[in-house]
């Protein structure tokens, strides 16, 4: 796959960094808006805090540094400043980013593995939230009120990727960040900001079929009816304590025309399994006349004792079949990858998304979120596109002790070229054509 190595990458963003708004009115302008992003883009990149510190330090002492020959930074400012200045600066503003590296891996065919029932692509949607204080807060933030009287503000973002069966990565999209609207008077929520999403990047994701994907939350008459305005397909969890209508009409259909079952035995790792599936047609989703009808499945896994080990259930406008029905499942249930491989992972594998590198007063806290969203990207693409960082990856126990080896080794030593410092690890490991022969 060409195209979508380290240096193709940090060249995007860098022609979309040298775009960013910026307010500076003064003289003092001997840092460029490229100088700033990428300096904090290094950060989350390397999952170094002190990245740019040491990479001063070593600038002083050899003339030559890696956020130079990494990221083509020109000169290196301080943390304050970079805050000062990007907290001007929309997230939107790096959104482009996002649609070329999708138009990278869709050109060369990766996007096929993200597919799902009917041959359709699967985006799935999620929120979650990455700062939280009871102290520190700014117009943008949302708030969560407590009883004992104690308030929690917050910042958040629907953060959709795209996600297949079987796949373990996720290619993450645009986000839409959560934040109090302009002429609205209520809080701002997930669902506010996925129906936004949608209206902002139907046009863009829809190439050939798309599903949706998402947890109960999204299983609601309003949000569905959207899904489908905009041309999507839509996948959601459906819980009984939340859909009471939808389950008591399933619960008076017998099986048969009405009420479709199968039962199917699969070998997982040394053990068997059931899966026994259910489905029905044309259900209504809501009480009155004007309830969307839906199609519902729903699998209960077994052991060979019978336990059971996994129960869940759906609706969609997708047909629920015989041929279809293990399809259904296969895609809904790959909508944990979002929590998963992806919120999970920025949270507790290296990325710390949830750590306060800047709040700021306007957009600060997002646009930091975005860039960290964009280096865990850029991390997945060369997953899929770099033999050197796969078998580097591959050789070492967790993503942590990755960047570990990578903070470590640049505090010490300048490379020439993110290339060079793989290289150099793979020496050090005798993996590929550094492996030492017989």
């Amino acid at each position: 796959m060409k195209g979508a190595h380290f240096d193709e990458l940090v060249g995007e963003l860098r022609a979309v960094c040298a775009a960013l708004p910026d307010r500076r009115t003064g003289k003092n302008t001997s840092y460029t808006m490229e100088d700033f992003a990428l300096s904090a883009f290094a950060v989350f990149f390397t999952q170094s805090p002190s990245f740019l510190a040491h990479q001063r330090a070593m600038q002083t002492a050899r003339g030559q540094n890696n956020a130079q020959s990494f990221f083509a930074l020109e000169a290196i400012p301080c943390d304050n400043q970079i805050r000062q200045v990007l907290d001007a600066v929309p997230p939107e503003s790096l959104y482009s980013v996002y649609d070329r590296v999708y138009e990278t891996l869709r050109e060369h065919g990766i996007l096929a593995r993200f597919r799902g029932v009917q041959n359709s692509t699967l985006i799935a949607l999620d929120g979650t939230w990455y700062f939280s204080s009871q102290k520190l807060h700014c117009p943008c933030c949302s708030h969560l009120e407590h009883k004992s009287g104690e308030v929690t503000y917050y910042h958040s973002a629907v953060t959709p990727v795209l996600v297949g069966p079987g796949q373990p990565e996720v290619i993450a999209l645009r986000p839409e960040f959560i934040t109090p609207q302009d002429g609205h008077s209520k809080q701002d929520c997930e669902i506010a900001a996925a129906k936004r999403w949608l209206a902002a990047n139907a046009t863009r994701y829809l190439d050939g079929a798309v599903t949706l994907l998402g947890d109960d939350l999204y299983a609601h008459q309003p949000f569905c009816r959207r899904a489908l305005l905009h041309g999507f397909h839509y996948l959601f969890v459906c819980k009984p304590e939340s859909h009471a209508t939808l389950y008591q009409w399933v619960n008076l259909l017998q099986p048969g025309p009405d009420l479709g079952t199968c039962k199917e035995r699969l070998k997982v790792g040394s053990q068997w399994h059931t899966y026994t599936y259910r489905w029905a047609h044309q259900v209504p989703l809501t009480e009155g006349d004007d309830a969307l009808k839906v199609n519902w499945c729903e699998v209960t896994v077994t052991d060979h004792d019978g336990q059971v080990l996994y129960h869940n259930a759906w609706i969609t406008d997708w047909p629920s079949t015989e041929q279809n029905v293990a399809a259904l499942v296969a895609s809904g249930r790959a909508r944990w990858k979002i929590e998963n491989e992806h919120n999970n992972t920025l949270k507790t594998k290296g990325y710390h998304l949830e750590h306060n590198f800047g709040h700021g007063q306007e957009h600060l806290s997002s646009l930091l979120a975005t860039l960290n969203l964009l280096a865990f990207l850029f991390h997945t693409v060369l997953g899929l596109s770099d033999e050197h960082y796969r078998l580097v990856r591959a050789a070492l126990p967790s993503r942590q002790t990755f960047f570990q080896h990578v903070s470590a080794l640049t505090h010490y030593l300048h490379f020439p070229s993110w290339a060079g410092l793989l290289r150099f690890m793979l020496r050090g490991l005798e993996l590929g054509p550094y492996a030492k022969g017989p």
